[in-house]
């Protein structure tokens, strides 16, 4: 096997400048809303704790949030925050608001057209508040052209209907499921509601906050509406396999489908959140891999990364392992691990779609920082702990190196790129070469039995990588590394300056026998002690210093 990285081994890189730039704006934005809703008086704003428990709102969603919330509406926060607080609580989760609102499509004379915003003007036009973000710049245009057209073909038309259209905003709180989304946007589907636009967020704590624009239901209906979505998502959440699910059409995706059972996939791997390719909007190619290409781009206005499958490279192998990649994305959910989305599979392009990681590749952040040992050991323990996640559900990465761990823009590290691992068999021990010569264990490279401690070896050298910032075996081809490792015992050089403590745990975990590998529970255990010893370390130094 070669030792070329994967198609979705990487994405954006995003520098630390650009990091802190979106985290200014989101304390800025958070700012505003706290004026506001103090000028406005409200009742949250006299509970004592009021702005570090807004700051706790916003912190816990991602800066998309922040940047994407209507300003003119803080309002809207306080039922967001509601609503995520409700989703806490079996007895008031899912946590559903339905409201009419009105999309302003002007706010003055036709020459100072400007769609979506709450102005002084468009209260006038209507009772109902505008949607609680900003429209994306697609929608505007849509709405506008159809609305044009409407007053071109009938000029009986009410002038004040080109200025504004009445939707419905449905917000969504529950747990943060892999499915949610996807099935979400079916169920509206099913009930009758054209989506607009969609913004879904995931908190840090595992909760979802989904706010969908939708129109085809009679603004006056609005409580049967939200009754009729509470009942739905509830039973999604109980029935995960229900209906309220997106499902391709077309004789070509039979025929995929049909081969794939020819392999002995089960039908159902891609029963949950299948996804129509014409609701993905591609913005630009990240990557190139033997078979694919990956692609960041968005899904109902969330970003997303697509890995797309080349079509001159669909046979039975590769559609084999695409499932196989999919049944196993579509069980996972931990803060550590890469979010699945959704899947297509229908020809000529299947793809996986997963969140999309603003922070880049922990290869390619070690390629241009020198990372400090309080920081190399944060990465770890994240790595660490969605590890232990996958060996606890009896899954086996195979592939382990920092190209497939991917940062979030708040610095989170989360394991990616499932297209080789497996479930481990019942009998523990699993067989055949996979992964990467430069990280791969020796029993994997001898083709001999071996289990989830493979992962383990391949952590050693990721954590030497975290160290060094360098290629193992840099000097070496593949093979060469490959064969140094089994029969020589070779293992890359520790830096001298290396932390004691950090450098005895590489050598653990690359140890030849895989019985005297530690668990990466023990991992986790020694590297959150080495993470308290140098916190504590530091505070000294900072205390000495300020009695000095």
């Amino acid at each position: 096997m070669g030792d070329t990285e994967s198609c979705s081994s990487r994405a954006v890189d995003m520098s630390s400048s650009t990091q802190n730039r979106k985290h200014k704006q989101k304390v800025h934005i958070y700012n505003v809303v706290l004026r506001r809703l103090m000028a406005l008086n409200v009742a949250d704003s006299r509970i004592p704790g009021f702005e570090d428990d807004l700051w706790a709102h916003f912190y816990r969603l991602p800066t998309r949030y922040a940047l994407d919330v209507n300003v003119e509406r803080a309002q809207d926060v306080l039922m967001h925050k509601r609503l995520l607080q409700m989703a806490h609580d079996p007895a008031t989760r899912p946590a559903v608001e339905v409201r009419p609102v009105q999309v302003h499509l002007t706010s003055g004379p036709d020459s100072q057209r400007k769609v979506g915003v709450w102005s002084p003007y468009a209260s006038k036009q209507s009772v109902h508040p505008p949607p609680a973000f900003d429209l994306s710049p697609d929608l505007k245009l849509a709405l506008e052209a159809n609305q044009l057209c409407l007053h071109n073909w009938d000029h009986t038309v009410n002038s004040s209907h080109l200025h504004s259209r009445p939707m419905h905003e449905i917000t969504i709180s529950t747990n943060d499921k892999p499915k949610l989304f996807s099935q979400l946007t079916s169920l509206l589907s099913e009930i009758g509601l054209n989506i607009q636009e969609a913004h879904a967020f995931s908190t840090i704590d595992g909760y979802s906050l989904d706010v969908f624009l939708v129109d085809g239901w009679t603004l006056e209906e609005t409580e049967q509406l939200k009754v009729a979505l509470a009942k739905a998502i509830s039973r999604i959440e109980k029935h995960p396999g229900s209906k309220y699910l997106i499902s391709p059409a077309g004789e070509q995706e039979v025929e995929v489908k049909s081969i794939l059972n020819h392999v002995h996939i089960p039908n159902d791997v891609f029963d949950s959140r299948d996804i129509d390719l014409r609701l993905l909007k591609f913005e630009k190619k990240i990557a190139s891999g033997s078979i694919g290409d990956l692609y960041k781009g968005t899904l109902y206005n969330q970003d997303v990364a697509i890995k797309i499958l080349r079509a001159e490279h669909l046979n039975e192998t590769i559609l084999r392992e695409f499932a196989q990649e999919v049944d196993i994305m579509r069980k996972l959910q931990h803060k550590n691990v890469l979010q699945f989305i959704g899947a297509c599979t229908r020809p000529p392009n299947p793809c996986i779609v997963t969140e999309f990681m603003f922070g880049g590749s922990v290869y390619d952040f070690l390629k241009q920082n020198g990372v400090p040992l309080q920081y190399l050991l944060r990465v770890a323990i994240d790595v660490s702990k969605g590890m232990n996640y996958l060996h606890r559900n009896n899954i086996i990465h195979r592939d382990l190196k920092a190209a497939n761990l991917l940062m979030d823009e708040n610095g989170v590290v989360k394991v990616s790129d499932f297209g080789v691992a497996r479930v481990q068999a019942e009998s523990g021990v699993m067989t055949a070469e996979t992964g990467t010569y430069r990280w791969m264990a020796p029993e994997v490279i001898e083709h001999k039995p071996y289990d989830h401690k493979a992962d383990v070896f391949s952590f050693g050298i990721v954590l030497w990588e975290l160290v060094t910032g360098k290629l193992p075996y840099e000097d070496l081809t593949p093979m060469q590394a490959a064969v140094g490792v089994v029969h020589k015992g070779l293992r890359p050089t520790i830096p001298a300056h290396t932390d004691p403590m950090l450098a005895e745990l590489i050598e653990k975990c690359w140890q030849q026998e895989p019985s005297l590998r530690p668990q990466f529970s023990e991992i986790l255990e020694t590297l959150q002690l080495m993470s308290k010893r140098v916190t504590d370390k530091r505070m000294g130094k900072q205390r000495r210093s300020h009695h000095e």
